[in-house]
């Protein structure tokens, strides 16, 4: 008797352990061949079958970069049933071969009990035949959208606080109607000083404006971006953008050997942060503090990060004489494994120091 019981119990646990899902695709490659950057978007279909003998659940399709898979059989697939995943490539400025991969996470024992397991992996190929060039490009107008472009609408500085800069942008009119063509006053540390047309640019009309940009009235320090508008007539796409990326630095140069003497001096607590390994969708913060053992108020001029994962506050951004700051940096990890660092610039009104930088990582597990 206790034989057979024992007997009984090995065949429950062999059927336990071999009762699972299993993921078979037909193929793991789709080659699209030779398709027309021109053309739009391609669409390959991978089919596959659960060979298992237990409900199969996709719980992650993660492209790769210029592929997409947003189509894929949702919820369980019953032992012996197919499912499909849809990957989608856009191959608009993509010229040349291409292979990207798929990365499929499944509800498989492995998975379920490695978070760090291997995904299947299936992948599309082709090549791009290069599209002839628009009669925008031939002209030099390779961004943008619309009759009306601008050759080059990202501009960016290294300024002092005190300084100006002026920038010329070519303007050039496609359609074969008059484009209206005026700016959206954003502030008054951006004007219009010239233009080489008038209210309007006539039909294949090519002509220039020219901004000035005055960081001493702009008030702000560090890395700043801002977007100028011109709003238009054009058929397709209204508004006209221009960007600039400044890095606005405060000028000592005119301050006096008693200015000087009296300036405030700034130092960190720590130049490296390590946050150590971190589950994914939790959160944690750590903090470094920033003193001031000049003879006047250490000013935080801003905090920047080159990590938008992380966020960086100060408990004061007017630090007296013999006084300290505490800054915060805080992160939520995403909810995939990944190493998070970035450079944490304290940027103040000390004249020998302006920037204090602390290293910052992270390891999201």
């Amino acid at each position: 008797m206790k034989k057979l019981s024992l007997f009984l119990l090995a065949v429950v646990v062999s059927l336990i352990c071999v009762a699972q899902p299993e993921i078979k695709f037909e193929n793991t490659t789709y080659d699209f061949g030779r398709i027309k950057e021109e053309g739009g978007k391609v669409t390959g279909k991978f089919i596959f079958t659960n060979v298992g003998n237990e409900p199969l659940e996709l719980t992650n399709v993660r492209p790769g970069c210029g592929c997409t898979a947003a189509n894929y059989t949702k919820g369980a697939i019953a032992p012996g049933q197919q499912g499909y995943i849809e990957a989608t490539y856009n191959p608009y400025n993509r010229p040349g071969a291409f292979n990207k991969n798929i990365r499929v996470t499944t509800n498989e024992p492995r998975f379920l009990e490695n978070d760090k397991a291997t995904p299947h992996m299936i992948f599309i190929k082709g090549e791009v035949i290069k599209r002839p060039p628009t009669e925008f490009e031939l002209a030099g107008y390779k961004s943008g959208n619309g009759m009306v472009r601008i050759k080059v609408s990202d501009v960016s500085h290294n300024i002092m606080n005190t300084q100006s800069v002026l920038d010329t942008f070519y303007v050039r009119n496609f359609w074969n109607k008059p484009v209206s063509f005026k700016m959206e006053q954003p502030g008054n540390y951006v004007s219009e000083v010239y233009r080489s047309f008038n209210a309007e640019l006539l039909p294949g009309q090519e002509g220039f404006f020219v901004l000035k940009y005055d960081a001493s009235k702009r008030n702000q320090f560090g890395q700043v971006k801002d977007e100028i508008r011109f709003v238009t007539n054009d058929s397709i796409e209204q508004t006209k953008r221009v960007h600039y990326a400044m890095n606005i630095k405060e000028d000592f140069s005119k301050m006096s050997a008693k200015q000087l003497k009296n300036a405030p001096v700034s130092a960190v607590s720590t130049d490296n942060l390590d946050f150590g390994e971190m589950q994914k969708n939790t959160t944690k913060t750590m903090t470094f503090t920033v003193s001031n053992s000049g003879k006047s108020p250490l000013i935080i001029r801003c905090l920047e990060t080159s990590n938008s994962m992380y966020k960086v506050s100060s408990n004061m951004m007017e630090i007296p004489s013999g006084s300290s700051a505490e800054i915060s940096v805080y992160i939520k990890a995403p909810s995939r494994a990944s190493t998070q660092n970035t450079s944490i610039n304290v940027v103040t009104n000390d004249p020998n120091n302006p920037i204090r930088t602390v290293q910052v990582k992270g390891k999201v597990m």
